[in-house]
């Protein structure tokens, strides 16, 4: 990999940051506080590292004012260091450049359009009457159902699965393993036996969305499924069919939504969080890892559920109080009562 290098006060103008230190220190490189070696750049976003300040050997650090006066190597001065350590990542992200053109062994129907800039991977199938736009890469072994249309500037990893008639905004990252367009899960019950529920709606992705890996988004039953622009989905989530998420949100790994929920814009929820079917949340809700909703959310703020990690002496002792709150509700009822009369 080719080493590149980069003047501080270049790298200062690029994030809008204020820079206090020598402006023609060369940039090699991007590290934490504790590893960064001199010639690389550090950021500090949370101040539980702050410790690392006085030791680290990185030539540069991304940080705060507010915390600036601890430093003792050159700082750029921004009100979100992890803002400028996102966009600065990219100057040194070492991914392989996509080569416009379709490998030779890739499957691509006659009615196919494919841009003249996009990339098409080794074994990709691009099924009849898709649409590639412009400088959209599609990596290896990934399946392009039909009628599907993606946006240019978008990237699919290798082995993803867009199914039929799937619409995927500009700019968009599909992480590998993802499969988006699946048949929602639709049966009805005939005596004690599942008839399967044909599901005719689509999925619709805004642009600048991304999905994780292994992350599976069914198409609608009827209606679309529809993920709002700028959402950021982790791995291994599911959204089932029918769903709406609001522009902007974000979700952590193991997130499931149930069928015909609706998530409002700008919420995130945490890990492992589960919404039952047919809700509505609102703007700017947050869910705190592992919490389960099981009624709408009509207010914004942080809700969370469930109960934290104990001894299991102390854990087995609660889960039998737990058990014995509703009596002990009728006894203070009772009690009340009688301190009335």
């Amino acid at each position: 990999m080719t080493e590149r290098s980069f003047r501080l006060e270049d790298i200062a103008k690029a994030l809008g940051a204020d820079l206090r230190g020598d402006p023609d220190v060369q940039v090699t490189g991007l590290a934490t506080l504790q590893a960064a070696r001199p010639g690389e750049i550090s950021f500090l976003a949370n101040p539980s590292y702050a410790k690392y300040l006085v030791d680290t050997q990185a030539s540069a650090v991304i940080m705060s004012p507010a915390s600036a006066g601890d430093a003792t190597t050159n700082v750029l001065l921004m009100d979100n260091p992890y803002l400028g350590y996102a966009r600065l990542s990219h100057w040194f992200d070492p991914e392989p450049v996509s080569t416009p053109g379709i490998h030779p062994s890739a499957v691509v129907d006659a009615s196919a359009r494919v841009a003249a800039d996009a990339s098409i991977g080794p074994n990709a199938v691009i099924e009849a009457d898709v649409d590639i736009g412009a400088k959209v890469v599609v990596g290896a072994g990934s399946v392009i159902g039909a009628r599907t249309r993606v946006g240019a500037g978008t990237i699919i990893r290798p082995r993803v699965t867009l199914a039929h008639d799937v619409v995927v905004g500009q700019r968009c990252h599909i992480l590998s393993g993802a499969v988006v367009g699946s048949d929602g899960f639709g049966f009805a019950n005939e005596k004690g036996v599942w008839q399967r529920i044909a599901q005719l709606g689509r999925v619709v992705l805004g642009d600048d969305v991304e999905v994780g890996a292994n992350t599976t988004i069914d198409r609608g039953a009827l209606d679309d499924t529809v993920i709002g622009e700028g959402v950021k989905l982790d791995n291994l989530i599911q959204i089932a069919h029918n769903v709406q998420i609001g522009d902007h949100s974000a979700m952590a790994a193991m997130v499931g939504i149930a069928g015909s929920t609706r998530i409002g814009r700008h919420c995130v929820f945490g890990g492992a969080s589960g919404v039952a079917g047919h809700l509505n949340i609102a703007d700017q809700v947050h869910l705190t890892g592992m919490t389960l909703v099981t009624g709408d959310i009509r207010e914004p703020g942080v809700y969370s559920s469930g109960t934290s990690a104990d001894t299991n002496r102390k854990w087995r002792k609660n889960a039998v109080r737990f058990r014995q709150l509703d009596d002990l509700a009728r006894r203070i009822k009772e009690l009340e009562k009688k301190l009335e009369g």
